[in-house]
């Protein structure tokens, strides 16, 4: 599998590389996210990864971004950033479960909280502090999310954020709150673009790439 992707280069130190969610390609980040920064005029440069469905749910979606675009971008960036929409976000949460220490921090829009299955399985444990993951459930890249969420390392970089009438803002609400208060975000808004880029506009403003 060869994946495309869409950059936005102006030679920052810095590179976030930017997931899909479900049916969304690597234009929709170019029309929506890629002007904002330039804008700002940030230190940041930008990669939008084009996913297939397929790819994911086959699971050959996280070698592919580790091998292709993750790895060779350790090699050219001080900083290396990952991030995502809904799906994607929940995709980059994978990843960093899987590969600690392969980025440097996270930008989680709107991440989409797994399936109800997951979810469900660790709210009748009593929440995510007292269940305790079996061997066959960390088969599955969710709940090897979770068992990440359960004690995430107290200073890792990261903005995790949804709109407030978005269809998942419980789940991803029980996301965000693993995360120390300051890098949370509620906006008004569903699970959209207008919500999404109003939520980009404040990941911008964190001051995490000052030229």
């Amino acid at each position: 599998m060869s994946l495309r992707s869409l950059s936005c280069k102006g030679g920052a130190d810095s590179l976030l590389v930017l997931l899909p969610g479900a049916y969304m390609t690597p234009e929709h980040y170019a029309e929506h996210f890629f002007p904002r920064v330039a804008q700002r005029g940030l230190a940041l440069d930008l990669m939008a990864v084009d996913l297939g469905l397929d790819a994911i749910s086959v699971g050959e979606a996280i070698p592919g971004i580790l091998e292709q675009i993750l790895l060779p971008a350790r090699r050219d960036y001080r900083r290396v950033w990952l991030g995502g929409i809904s799906l994607g976000g929940l995709l980059a949460l994978s990843l960093n479960a899987d590969y600690p220490g392969t980025v440097d921090g996270l930008c989680l829009i709107a991440p989409y909280p797994g399936s109800r299955l997951t979810t469900n399985t660790i709210t009748q444990a009593g929440g995510l502090d007292a269940w305790e993951p079996t061997a066959d459930e960390l088969s599955d890249p969710e709940y090897r999310v979770y068992r990440w969420l359960k004690a995430p390392p107290a200073d890792f970089p990261i903005f995790v954020g949804h709109g407030s009438e978005d269809r998942f803002a419980a789940g991803m609400q029980a996301i965000a709150e693993r995360f120390p208060i300051a890098t949370r975000d509620v906006v008004a808004g569903e699970h959209d673009w207008p919500a999404w880029c109003h939520l980009w506009e404040h990941f911008l403003e964190r001051g995490h790439f000052t030229a």
